[in-house]
């Protein structure tokens, strides 16, 4: 946030920029105290943290041990009883011993069998642990690999979503090609829903086009016939009264109009894209509405540092002039003031505008960013405005990539932050 603090105006016996509270608008500080987690929770956290990539890697590996620890199992049985089977029943009386001598020649026998068979499961067991290492790793990366390939057409989904925007949806599609198996079908109805809002999309475009001539075109010729109403000599005070009045109230439905074009735009893909300086466009908009200022009694203070950005400078114009003349409309009575400030902090360029003027409450300032609202009513001194400014100053932000952020100010009134990506 550029710092509210200018020593510039320290300098001329100004009074001081506005303050407030820090607006902080994305993850924890790097400095923010980490919370205390238990394992089981740590654990239960961990298959959100892994991609699906991996899961599907380590999917195949765990079936792959499973079934080989399976197949060890029933190896090592196995070899146990072939050998017990196979083993040669000997009759040492043959060989001329006696009786006793026999029972204990065939107590030896037997324990010799037994330790046979354990030694060959040991040298099985031993040789298949190392085996089943080896294979196990290369089960993992062969699986990785299998994985990757999988993924690769949900990949390309992804790459297409991501490189869409409103001037390319006519043309850009995945296309995917292959057996007719989930992934295709899945391409096939993304594709689909693209053509559904390449629709949508040019729909809306031919609305605007057309409202914008359908509406203007009536309250043009009303402000035109009323004019030429009010010239008239002749005319008595009670029409030119009413004509005055007629005229306010057609110069409103224009503004209101002409709000809601204006929203309807920005809240489509940018049309436009070229190097901007938003100090330029934030000098332009103050100059602007310096009588307007003068006329409110308001004082606008200014500090302009560069701000290169990417974007629609008529757009960025107008979202601009929205801050400036809300922060000139809803001020004090008398001895109002305004300040303006434009400049980079880390990376990203930002405008802040702050005002004084009533208190508002923390918990009403986000909805100050939804159309047709004021605060604390609705309907409510509508005449100063339609309710529109900041909905455009938030959809003109987004359009941009950038985020908008208002604070109260200490003593009364607004911090309005604007951060856009730096050029």
């Amino acid at each position: 946030m550029i710092s509210p603090h200018s020593e510039r105006a320290a300098r001329r016996g100004q009074p001081p920029p506005p303050s407030g509270p820090p607006v902080w608008d994305g993850p924890p500080p790097p400095g923010a105290a980490p919370l205390d987690r238990s394992p089981t929770e740590w654990i239960k956290d961990l298959p959100g943290k892994v991609s699906i990539r991996w899961r599907l890697t380590l999917t195949y590996g765990a079936l792959f041990f499973a079934a080989a620890s399976v197949l060890l199992f029933t190896m090592y049985m196995i070899v146990g009883n072939s050998i017990s089977t196979s083993w040669p029943p000997i009759d040492f009386r043959n060989l001329g011993v006696d009786d006793l001598e026999n029972a204990r020649l065939q107590v030896q026998w037997r324990a010799l069998e037994k330790i046979t068979i354990q030694n060959a499961r040991e040298d099985l067991l031993h040789s298949s642990i190392m085996a089943l290492i080896g294979v196990g790793i290369f089960a993992l990366i062969l699986g990785y690999l299998v994985a990757d390939r999988a993924l690769r057409p949900v990949a390309k989904m992804t790459a297409t979503a991501r490189k869409l925007s409103e001037s390319t949806l006519a043309h850009q599609r995945i296309d995917l090609q292959g057996p007719q198996d989930e992934l295709k079908e899945l391409a096939d109805t993304f594709d689909a829903m693209l053509t559904r809002l390449n629709i949508a999309f040019d729909s809306q475009r031919r609305f605007v086009d057309n409202a914008s001539h359908e509406l203007r075109t009536p309250l043009t010729i009303n402000r035109t016939v009323l004019e030429i109403a009010l010239s008239d000599p002749q005319a008595s005070e009670d029409l030119k009264a009413l004509g005055r009045t007629l005229l306010e109230v057609n110069a409103r439905n224009e503004k209101l109009i002409e709000g809601l074009l204006l929203l309807a735009r920005s809240e489509r893909e940018l049309a436009v894209r070229k190097p901007v300086d938003v100090m330029d466009v934030t000098r332009t908009a103050v100059e602007q509405l310096a009588p307007f200022a003068e006329e409110h009694g308001v004082t606008v203070t200014t500090d302009l540092a560069p701000a290169p950005a990417q974007g629609d400078p008529v757009l960025l114009e107008r979202s601009v002039a929205n801050l400036v003349e809300n922060a000139i409309k809803y001020n004090l009575p008398e001895a109002g003031k305004v300040w303006v400030r434009t400049g980079m902090s880390e990376g990203a360029l930002v405008v802040q505008v702050a005002n004084t003027g009533p208190h508002v409450p923390a918990y009403e300032v986000n909805s100050l960013f939804e159309p047709f609202r004021r605060l604390h009513a609705d309907r409510v001194d509508s005449a100063k405005g339609a309710g529109l400014g900041l909905s455009i100053v938030r959809a003109v932000v987004q359009a941009h990539h950038g985020n908008v952020t208002a604070v109260p100010r200490e003593g009364g009134g607004l911090v309005v932050t604007i951060r856009l990506p730096g050029r």
